[in-house]
């Protein structure tokens, strides 16, 4: 998941379907793009980063392993 990007277009106050109203491209396309599954192109990114104020390379951030909200503890066995 992309958290940065989907964090500047909250702060944006935009949905999904703004943001890809104004990119030019299908909102779900936009939803792959933020949750990590699609790259979009360097004229998407442009784009964003002109929308967001805010520099692609952080909004292109992944979150692959986002951290356990819950304390897992492993028991050793003896």
């Amino acid at each position: 998941m992309r958290k940065n990007l989907k964090e500047a277009r909250q702060k944006a106050g935009m949905t999904q379907k703004q943001v890809a109203e104004y990119l030019g491209i299908s909102e779900r396309y936009y939803q792959h793009i933020e949750a990590g599954q699609r790259t979009g192109d360097f004229t998407i990114w442009d784009m964003l980063e002109d929308l967001f104020n805010t520099h692609q390379r952080k909004l292109r951030e992944i979150e692959e392993n986002p951290p356990c909200k819950a304390n897992h503890q492993v028991k050793h066995l003896e």
